[in-house]
């Protein structure tokens, strides 16, 4: 089959597919408010759908529109985003929504080069926001669309590299339905995931497989190609759990570093693995002060993209207050309330470890 002919088969069967099987069924389906799609969109970045559904929801509780997100403190937009992880996203949703709330009216803009320069909003969200709110005619171009294109086009050329984004970008456009840009790119997106998988793929009932040039080739799962691999580091982090009379000391993390805006407890970070049971390290933040063991936990482990961390957690009640720079006590009330990266809040909700702390 020539390209002209190929393409408009991939359209023609992809719209059908749309109508006539798709039964994803997601909240913002169909949305045309662009502060709930672009949340919907900034949840979903590096979260699968399962884990950012209840988010969705629990935020559109909270904060109804931008206004109400814009007005919010900012240690209760964090707390509710404990657990998402990749908390830069929340920071910049924090930043656009006071930015269009105060400078721009309120009002969402309604251009794609204005969406895009709005801080977190990159190609792939402003062309979601743009088509699906506004009807612009821009491809989304994410994970979804490289396998989908890789795999139907029978491209090799790696979608990591300049080469690549550039080649699959063009060709996401060229495809594009510019009358109906939000049914397509939504079809796109739904399409990758539950048909055209990462692993498993619905070859079998797919109604583009008998022309999609990877079913044929039998190289299905060889595509999209990446030729960059991730080197991920490691850090060991040990936590020190203080009471002192029902009050805790914490801090908020500062910038140029993971869990930004994020709140832990007292940390020792160590170059690898240590003996924590000695307590030496703790040791020397006491000096005289008499304290209390109550646990020592086992080791948590936690990945991220480029790293991943090790560390364990401490919990000690002191006698008499103590003065740790940076630190300051809180009281069980506001604790509660603090956002926390996920390795300390699955640490603090383990219910193995005992609760005989405050």
């Amino acid at each position: 089959m020539k390209e002209e002919a190929s393409q408009k088969y991939f359209v023609k069967n992809l719209i059908r597919w749309n109508r006539n099987e798709n039964n994803r069924e997601m909240p913002w389906k169909g949305e045309k408010d662009p502060y709930k799609i672009w949340l919907s969109e900034i949840i979903l970045q590096q979260t699968r759908v399962a884990q950012g559904l209840d988010y969705y929801h629990r935020f559109i509780a909270a904060f109804p529109t931008i206004q109400h997100l814009a007005k919010a403190p900012e240690v209760k937009v964090f707390k509710l985003w404990e657990g998402l992880g990749y908390y830069t996203r929340c920071k910049n949703l924090i930043a656009t929504a006071k930015h269009i709330s105060k400078n721009l009216n309120g009002k969402f803009p309604d251009q794609y080069q204005d969406i895009l320069a709005l801080k977190g909003i990159g190609p792939y969200t402003a062309a979601a926001i743009g088509s699906f709110a506004f009807g612009l005619p821009y491809a989304v171009v994410d994970g979804n669309v490289f396998r989908v294109l890789a795999r139907y086009f029978g491209i090799s050329t790696p979608i990591d590299g300049l080469e690549g984004k550039k080649t699959f970008s063009s060709l996401a456009n060229e495809l594009l339905n510019k009358r109906q840009p939000g049914e397509y790119n939504q079809a796109m997106m739904d399409f990758g995931a539950v048909v055209c998988k990462p692993k498993l793929p619905l070859c079998d009932s797919c109604g583009l497989s008998e022309n999609c040039k990877a079913f044929l080739k039998g190289n299905v799962q060889q595509l999209p190609i990446k030729e960059k691999t991730i080197v991920k580091k490691t850090r060991w982090l040990y936590y020190f759990q203080i009471d002192h009379k029902g009050n805790t000391y914490v801090r908020k993390r500062g910038a140029n570093d993971i869990w930004e805006n994020l709140y832990e407890l007292v940390l020792i970070e160590s170059k690898g693995p240590e003996e924590i049971s000695d307590l030496s390290h703790f040791k020397k933040l006491l000096g005289k002060n008499k304290f209390e063991l109550l646990h020592i936990s086992p080791i948590y482990k936690h990945l991220l993209t480029h790293l991943t961390i090790y560390g364990q957690f401490v919990k000690i009640t002191v006698n008499n207050p103590i003065e740790i720079e940076g630190y300051k006590k809180v009281s069980k009330k506001a604790f509660d309330k603090l956002p926390f990266p996920k390795f300390i809040s699955n640490y603090l909700s383990d219910k193995n470890v005992p609760l005989n702390l405050f």
